[in-house]
């Protein structure tokens, strides 16, 4: 028995899979032909190529596994195909979409190899990251709701002795209403700018006592401490700093394409 572990996680029937070798070599160019329809050995080498790059060993019984889950979605393709479901609008679309992902997936991956990130502009960005991050890091709680009369309650109840923890109950933000309004440490440069701008004005132990306008509400924020930051090396970051350049590479493309195109 040959557990496939890698490959299970993937398998549309699930449980991890054992099977004898394959009774008789397929034809040319058809791994196998299931009621009458053919399927391309194509499928089964993208398959299992799919496989190896999450790790799977490239061994006969990974492409008995793969020949064996080919035949059986195409089985329940048929079967769909009997229910009309192929023609359904909604089941069409989602088809579609998925072509779609394909496609745009391949297109990603062949403009990232011809269009490589250069180690000068991985470094420049590196110099405008520690800019931009500073030299300190913040540990903050803050309030979040929707108008600037509820922030001014807010800061009344806190001149009042109230507890930020506790008020933070009523906060609109659900990643850290619960943790009483706990929000980490973090630079400046991860918030936008008039809150990134309120918590450098703020000493250690204050909240700020105007509400703070963002594009989210208005916020009450509390510096809890402070402490040195220092950047990762470039070396560690490098690959997501790599990554973050491809991103915005592609985007302009596409915001280029965007701009050419005609949109009726």
């Amino acid at each position: 028995m040959h557990k496939l572990s890698r490959l299970a996680s993937a398998l549309l029937l699930g449980a991890l899979i054992s099977l004898p070798a394959a009774a008789q070599k397929a034809a040319s160019g058809t791994l196998a032909t299931v009621n009458g329809v053919a399927i391309p050995q194509t499928i089964a080498n993208a398959f299992v190529a799919e496989q190896k790059a999450q790790g799977a060993p490239d061994t006969p019984e990974l492409k008995n596994a793969v020949r064996e889950e080919l035949i059986r979605r195409e089985l329940l393709v048929q079967e769909a195909k009997k229910l009309n479901l192929d023609k359904q609008p909604d089941v069409s679309a989602q088809a579609d979409l998925a072509r779609q992902a394909i496609f745009i997936r391949a297109f990603v991956q062949d403009f990232v190899k011809k269009h490589p990130i250069s180690d000068q502009d991985l470094k420049a960005a590196y110099d405008k990251l520690k800019t931009q991050m500073g030299n300190t890091e913040y540990k903050l709680r803050h309030i979040l709701v929707e108008q600037e009369d509820e922030a001014k309650t807010i800061i009344a109840n806190l001149k009042k002795g109230a507890k930020f923890e506790e008020l933070a109950k009523q906060s609109k933000d659900p990643g850290s209403k619960d943790k009483g309004g706990d929000l980490g440490w973090n630079s400046t440069a991860s918030y936008v700018k008039p809150f990134g701008d309120a918590v450098g004005s703020l000493s250690k132990g204050k909240y700020t006592e105007t509400p703070v306008k963002t594009d989210f509400g208005y916020h009450v924020i509390l510096l809890e401490d402070s402490r040195p930051l220092t950047v990762p090396p470039f070396d560690q970051i490098k690959p997501q700093l790599t990554q973050r350049l491809q991103q915005e590479q592609i985007q302009k493309y596409v915001n280029d394409l965007r701009a050419k195109a005609k949109v009726q």
